[in-house]
C-alpha cells in the first residue's frame, strides 16, 4: 500500500503535461512518438538516465536492460522515458574519466531539471558513472534508484582464473621481466574480460556501486550481482515498478542521506577492501548531501574497522565468488552491529530490514569480525608533502614498505616518468622513491590513475615486484602496491611535491600517518621563491572550465559552483 504524499496535480510533470494553456505542444509532440493518450495521459514520467555507448564496453548490455526498467515502469502505471546521457567508459576515455564526472554530475542535473521529470532510474557501474549520477540525482532532489550494471564474469588463462585489471598488472610485470611470452600475452588479453560489466574484482567500479547500495540507492544485494545473471533484470524491473510508487510518496535523495549513512557506507568500504578513489566520491556526495566530512573521519573509521572481504586487488577471490558466498547483504549482516540499520533505502524499508536473513555460504570469502582477512584497508597520511593529506592502501602494499626511508627519483610527468622508467643506466634501487607529479586534478589534467607508476625494467629482472611510489595522480581500484596517492595540494599548483628534487630523502611511516621530505621549512621556502608557475593546460572549452573550478582532492574533485548549498530555481513554461 503506497503511502501517498502527492497528488497529480502536485507532479513537476504536470506542468508541461497538465490540461494548462501550454500543454499543447507537450501533449501533440508525445502524441508524433506513436504514444497514445491514455499511456502518458495523467501518469508520473520515470527518467531512465542511461550511459549505454558502444565506447564504454561495461555498459554494453544497459541498452537491453533499459527495457526490463521501462516494463516495470509501465506495470505500475508510470510513463518511462529513456535518457542518454554521456558515458565514461574507463577504458576508452583519456586522459581520464576523472575530468568529466562532474561534467555527467552536471548533466544528470540538468536533464532532469529541463525535462517533464518526477523521478529518475540511473543506470550505470564503470567507475565514474555511479558518483556522478547520483551527485546530479542529489542535487536534483527527486525520488532516484540507482541500478547497477554488474561486473563481468571471471576471466581463464589456462585454467587460472583472471581477475580484470589486476592480472593485467601483474602479467605485465612479468612480460617485461621475461617470464612470459609475448603469445601468453595475448591469450591473457584474450581470455581476460569474457562478458559484459565491469570489472570483476574489487576496483573504482564495485567499490561505488556498493556504496551506492549502502547509503540506499539500490535494492537490497543489488551491487553484487553479474551483469549477465539474469537477476539484473528482474531487479531493473522491479526497479521501474518501486519508482513510481516513491513518486506518490515522495521519497528523496535527502530523505534517505545523512552522516549515519556516510558512515555506514564508508564503514562497508574499508571492510570491503574498496578503492582509494573512494575517499574523492565519497567526499563529493556527502557535500552535494549538504554533509561536511574530511579525510580525517574516514581515517578514523579505517583504523576501528577490518577487511572482511576476501577479494581481489586486495584479497584473493573475484565478485563472482563474493555473490555466491551471500553477497552485501551478507557483508551487511555480519557488520550489522557497527551500522546505523535505522536509515531508509530506496524499496522503502531500512538498512536492517533489508539485511534479516541474509547468511555468508563461504566463510574464505567474506570473513567474521573474529577472523578479518586483513586490517587497515586506507590510511590517510599527513606532512610536509602533503599537508592536506593523502591517501595509502596498507591492505594492498608490501608490508616492509609502510615504513620506509629512500632517496627520491622524481619525473616531472607521466610521460616524463614512461620514456626513461625501463632505461638500464636508469640511477635506481630497490630503496628508491619514485614520485610522479603533475598528474593532479589541474595537472593531469583531470587526476589520471597513473598512480601505480611502473617498476624499472631493470628491478623487474632482479625480481622485485613493489617499491614506494607517490603521486598526486589517483589509482585504479584494480591496482595494488606501496602507492601514495592524491597527494593534496597537487604539484601544479605549487604544493609541496612540486619542490622535490631528485636525491632528496622521503620518509613514510604509514602507522603513525606521515609522509616527509626531509628538507627545512627553509630550505622549502627558498625553493618555492625559485619556482615558476606552469603553462595552463587548456586555453578554452569544458577543460579550461574544468581547471578553473575544480577542487582539490581532499576536497572531493567537484567544481566549486556546484558544491555550494542552494536550490536551482525550475524553469518557466511559457509555450
Amino acid at each position: 500500500m503506497v503511502d501517498k504524499k502527492k497528488e497529480l496535480g502536485d507532479l513537476r510533470s504536470q506542468r508541461w503535461f497538465g490540461r494548462g494553456p501550454f500543454s499543447f505542444a507537450h501533449r501533440s509532440r508525445t502524441l508524433q512518438l506513436g504514444y497514445d493518450l491514455d499511456e502518458f495521459n495523467n501518469r508520473p514520467v520515470i527518467a531512465i538516465v542511461n550511459t549505454w555507448s558502444d565506447m564504454n564496453t561495461c555498459h554494453s548490455h544497459l541498452r537491453a536492460r533499459a527495457q526490463a526498467v521501462k516494463r516495470g515502469v509501465y506495470q505500475a502505471g508510470g510513463f518511462p522515458v529513456e535518457l542518454p546521457a554521456m558515458s565514461l567508459g574507463e577504458i576508452m576515455t583519456k586522459p581520464s574519466t576523472m575530468l568529466y564526472r562532474n561534467f555527467l554530475a552536471m548533466e544528470t542535473e540538468e536533464l532532469l531539471r529541463c525535462h517533464p521529470i518526477d523521478a529518475a532510474v540511473l543506470m550505470g557501474g564503470c567507475d565514474k558513472t555511479t558518483p556522478a549520477l547520483l551527485m546530479g540525482a542529489i542535487t536534483m532532489n527527486l525520488p532516484s534508484i540507482f541500478v547497477p550494471a554488474g561486473f563481468m564474469l571471471a576471466g581463464n588463462w589456462k585454467g587460472t582464473k583472471l581477475g580484470s585489471g589486476v592480472d593485467a598488472w601483474k602479467y605485465s610485470a612479468e612480460l617485461i621481466a621475461g617470464n612470459i611470452s609475448f603469445d601468453d600475452w595475448q591469450d591473457i588479453e584474450q581470455g581476460s574480460a569474457r562478458t559484459a560489466g565491469t570489472c570483476n574484482v574489487m576496483g573504482t567500479a564495485s567499490t561505488m556501486t556498493s556504496i551506492a547500495e549502502v547509503l540506499g540507492f539500490t535494492f537490497p544485494g543489488a551491487s553484487s550481482v553479474p551483469a549477465v545473471d539474469a537477476l539484473g533484470d528482474r531487479l531493473a524491473s522491479a526497479a521501474g515498478r518501486r519508482i513510481v510508487d516513491m513518486v506518490w510518496e515522495d521519497l528523496k535523495p535527502t530523505d534517505i542521506l545523512d552522516e549515519a549513512s556516510f558512515r555506514n557506507a564508508v564503514t562497508v568500504n574499508i571492510a570491503l577492501g574498496g578503492s582509494t578513489n573512494a575517499a574523492i566520491h565519497v567526499l563529493a556526495l556527502a557535500r552535494r548531501a549538504g554533509i561536511e566530512l574530511d579525510l580525517d573521519w574516514f581515517d578514523k573509521i579505517s583504523r576501528d574497522t577490518p577487511m572482511l572481504a576476501n577479494i581481489l586487488p586486495s584479497g584473493e577471490h573475484l565478485m563472482e565468488d563474493f555473490y555466491f558466498a551471500g553477497g552485501m547483504r551478507a557483508l551487511l549482516h555480519v557488520l550489522r552491529d557497527r551500522l546505523d540499520l535505522t536509515r531508509p533505502t530506496v524499496n522503502g524499508k531500512t538498512l536492517g530490514q533489508n539485511i534479516e536473513g541474509a547468511e555468508v555460504y563461504n566463510d574464505a570469502v567474506i570473513k567474521s569480525l573474529d577472523n578479518p582477512y586483513k586490517r587497515e584497508t586506507l590510511a590517510v597520511l599527513k606532512g610536509n608533502l602533503c599537508p592536506n593529506g593523502a591517501v595509502i592502501k596498507p591492505s594492498a602494499a608490501s608490508p616492509h614498505l609502510l615504513k620506509h626511508s629512500g632517496k627520491a627519483l622524481v619525473f616531472d610527468s607521466y610521460a616524463e616518468l614512461h620514456a626513461s622508467i625501463h632505461d638500464p643506466t636508469l640511477d635506481v634501487d630497490e630503496n628508491t622513491v619514485l614520485i610522479c607529479r603533475n598528474c593532479g586534478p589541474k595537472g593531469g589534467p583531470g587526476m589520471p590513475e597513473w598512480g601505480m607508476l611502473p617498476l624499472p625494467m631493470k628491478l623487474l629482472q632482479k625480481g622485485v615486484r613493489d617499491m614506494v611510489r607517490i603521486s598526486d595522480a589517483r589509482m585504479s581500484g584494480t591496482s595494488y602496491g606501496t602507492c601514495v596517492l592524491h597527494v593534496s595540494p597537487e604539484a601544479y599548483i605549487g604544493g609541496p611535491l612540486s619542490l622535490v628534487q631528485t636525491g632528496d630523502t622521503i620518509e613514510l611511516d604509514v602507522e603513525n600517518r606521515t609522509l616527509d621530505v626531509k628538507l627545512t621549512e627553509r630550505e622549502l621556502r627558498a625553493r618555492r621563491e625559485q619556482r615558476k608557475d606552469p603553462p595552463p593546460r587548456f586555453v578554452r572549452g569544458y577543460g579550461a572550465m574544468f581547471s578553473e573550478h575544480v577542487t582539490q582532492a581532499h576536497e572531493g574533485c567537484d567544481f566549486d559552483y556546484l558544491a555550494k548549498p542552494g536550490e536551482t530555481a525550475e524553469p518557466e513554461i511559457h509555450y
